[in-house]
């Protein structure tokens, strides 16, 4: 029943089959009892072998692929401790045989195959109490260059792109189709990829049950399907890993409580920050929520956030939704990194119009809902179509839930270009803000004004400015480093054909930089508070909450003492009126001086309650205190004010003691004035050397006449 019965017809299945049953041991390869049928491999073990085309029954008689995979994962063990890496190639060209549309023949492995297989891992097998099976005897195989028969040998030393498998013969050489290569065949250095000797090594986890969720979707350096990243990172130590918890803990916490600081100084004087430098406001708000993710995950632990719930070899989350707190840290962290990168850029665009289209601050502040939709909106748009796409993952070394940290795909296109996008705009528009200033600053030093209060500005933009772009590049440069690197070490890591001088790691100061800049920003971006109108702003919160606490225990003690002696204290009172009573009808009936006296004592004390200016109302206080001692003088001491002479003398004294206090009055609103006149100077310079062609108007590019230009405020208050 060789090849050459073909011509007279084959024999019926039910002759074959019981022929085949009695000399299974000596039943050629060659000969099958049904026609070769191709199908698809679904054996995931034989999965990117070389080819992707086999037949059933094999050479064992399973009937489908299910029954081969069953049996041929038994050896699982032996492949994933690389016993010898012809073992895989052999496992899969006896159980999934190879298949080709033009040569509808049987093609087994080669003995050479074999033998180098089993001598790699039979000595390990007897070790554990195996013996090598019989129905894998290397001398029912046949040899290479065997006229009679075709093999098939893994050619280790003419290996094609994607390690394609060729078949060895004497007769003519038949190349065997590979499979499909993924794209990025070349590694960085521009080698051809080796497949063959790859596998899903410890402490990767392999994926073997088809009803796994992440069945032929994990895939590990493009070349190990079926394998999953396990849930912490395989490329650092323990010790690393230790240290990483503890750098991002610190970190986050530090970026949560001085975004807190910001945000809470913006609380307390929300006028002091205006268009344009609000942005910076709002970015330590998004850096507080995501410092506030990072610490989400320090509470729960790496575990309970970024990995799996399998009891067994739990690896990391892959395109998932969920569970809820992996999608709160995802949201937290994403939504608001992302945010917070939006409001950079509207910053820079709102100093761009202060500086270089000479918009004032209620006109930049008109388009604030405009800002307000960008950066929400966006953001929210992204973080829909990553839910949407189930593209969020786990990072194995942070522990936390983003996306891009197993999918290169997502990461360039979620996290790298909008990144590199919004750095570039941002960066643009401070630049132009600073030529503008640069202008202004020369045209004020050419009219021979002092520039002080101009540089200053300047200083604090650009250390701001600085503070935040330097960060974000330095992140989207470890970004970079990720993405061109990660297939590297995957392959390293997996492949025994990848030479030991080319094997890479990746650098454990470039996670932990990468992670430090990511949360640096929200520290740094709130240096603009860093002064002293915000220590002024939180002492005078102080003062306002101690004086609150003492005025309520002063009324609570009064309170408790009326209600003590209330008897007492209400015929003290009305002794006190009857005295008062008394003693001004006589003040009132006597004559001379004192009644006159006394009017004029009265009438200086009328504006009680007119509101005065802060650093005049100690003055004003102490001449109320010494006016009532005078009137209470008057009142109960009547008859001791009967020279008129003395009365008028005390009159004259009080007269001359208020107009010293007026005159002291009238000087320091004069050096107000006087200061304010400096001010109005400075800024009308500014004025003009914004404005050369319109005088000293004001207009605004959005046409408010009289509006003073945002430098001017800005130089106002720095």
């Amino acid at each position: 029943m060789t090849s050459g019965s073909h011509g007279h017809g084959r024999p019926p299945r039910w002759l074959c089959v019981a022929v085949a049953a009695c000399c299974l041991a000596r039943w050629p390869l060659r000969a099958s009892c049904k026609e070769l049928v191709c199908q698809e491999i679904s054996v995931p073990m034989c999965k990117g072998i070389g080819y992707n085309q086999t037949y059933m029954p094999n050479a064992f008689n399973h009937d489908t692929q299910d029954e081969a995979g069953l049996e041929v994962h038994q050896f699982w063990p032996l492949v994933e401790i690389q016993c010898s890496p012809d073992l895989l190639f052999f496992l899969c060209s006896m159980y999934t045989p190879i298949c080709l549309h033009d040569y509808r023949k049987p093609l087994p492995p080669c003995r050479a195959v074999c033998d180098r297989a089993k001598a790699g891992c039979a000595p390990l097998m007897r070790q554990y109490g195996f013996a090598w099976p019989d129905r894998m005897n290397c001398d029912r195989l046949p040899a290479q260059g065997d006229s009679s028969n075709l093999c098939m040998d893994d050619n280790r030393t003419e290996q094609g792109a994607g390690g394609s498998t060729t078949t060895t013969t004497t007769r003519r050489p038949l190349a065997v189709k590979p499979t499909p290569q993924p794209r990025g065949a070349k590694t960085n250095r521009g080698e051809q990829r080796c497949d063959r000797g790859c596998s899903c090594k410890a402490p990767m986890v392999p994926i073997t049950s088809e009803r796994h969720p992440l069945y032929n979707k994990a895939r590990v350096g493009m070349v190990v399907p079926n394998c999953a990243m396990p849930c912490h990172s395989p490329y650092f130590s323990a010790e690393e890993m230790a240290f990483a918890s503890l750098w991002i803990g610190l970190w986050s916490v530090a970026c949560f409580f001085a975004s807190l600081t910001t945000v809470l100084t913006f609380m307390i004087d929300v006028s002091r920050f205006q268009y344009p430098e609000r942005p910076i406001v709002l970015i330590s708000s998004c850096y507080l929520f995501v410092s506030l993710g990072y610490i989400v995950r320090l509470v729960a632990g790496h575990d309970g956030v970024a990995c799996s719930r399998e009891p067994e070899r739990r690896h990391v989350l892959y395109e998932t939704t969920g569970p809820a707190l992996c999608t709160t840290v995802f949201l937290l962290t994403y939504f608001f990194s992302m945010a917070s990168s939006i409001w950079w850029v509207i910053l820079s665009f709102t100093w761009f119009l202060a500086a270089g289209l000479k918009w004032g601050s209620e006109a930049i502040a008109s388009y604030s809902q405009y800002f307000h939709m960008a950066a929400w909106l966006l953001p929210s748009v992204k973080s829909i179509a990553i839910l949407a796409m189930s593209s969020v993952d786990g990072d194995p070394v942070a522990g936390i839930c983003s996306v891009g940290n197993q999918s290169l795909d997502t990461l360039r296109g979620f996290v790298l270009a909008p990144m590199v996008v919004y750095l570039l705009i941002g960066v643009m528009f401070i630049m132009a803000g600073f030529v503008s200033l640069f202008r202004i600053r020369s045209v004020i030093k050419q009219g021979g004004k002092k520039t002080d209060k101009l540089d200053k500005l300047m200083l604090r933009i650009g250390v701001v400015t600085v503070l935040y772009t330097l960060p974000a590049a330095v992140l989207v440069g470890c970004y970079f480093y990720e993405q061109h690197h990660r297939e590297a070490w995957e392959r390293a890591h997996n492949c025994d054909c990848v030479p030991e001088a080319q094997r890479e790691r990746p650098a454990f100061a470039v996670f932990m930089l990468k992670y430090f800049m990511c949360l640096v920003a929200g520290i740094t971006s709130g240096v603009w508070i860093w002064s002293a109108k915000t220590l002024d702003s939180w002492k005078r919160l102080c003062s306002r909450c101690c004086s609150r606490g003492r005025s309520k225990r002063g009324s609570g003690g009064t309170a408790g003492a009326a209600g003590g002696g209330a008897g007492a204290a209400a015929a003290a009172a009305a002794a006190t009126t009857t005295t008062t009573n008394t003693s001004t009808v006589t003040a009132a009936s006597s004559g001379g001086g004192g009644p006159a006296a006394l009017r004029g004592a009265t009438t200086t004390h009328v504006p009680q309650s007119q509101p005065l200016m802060h650093h005049h109302h100690h003055h004003h206080h102490q001449q109320q205190q010494q006016q009532q001692q005078q009137q209470q003088q008057h009142l109960h001491y009547p008859l001791q004010m009967q020279g008129s002479g003395q009365q008028t003398l005390m009159s004259s004294a009080h007269l001359h003691h208020q107009h010293h206090h007026h005159q002291q009055h009238q000087q320091q609103q004069q050096h107000q004035q006087q200061h304010s006149s400096a001010t109005s100077s400075a800024a009308s310079s500014v004025r003009h050397a914004l404005f050369p062609e319109r005088g000293v108007s004001g207009r605004t590019a959005m046409g408010h006449v009289g509006m003073p230009h945002p430098l001017q405020v800005r130089l106002a208050h720095v």
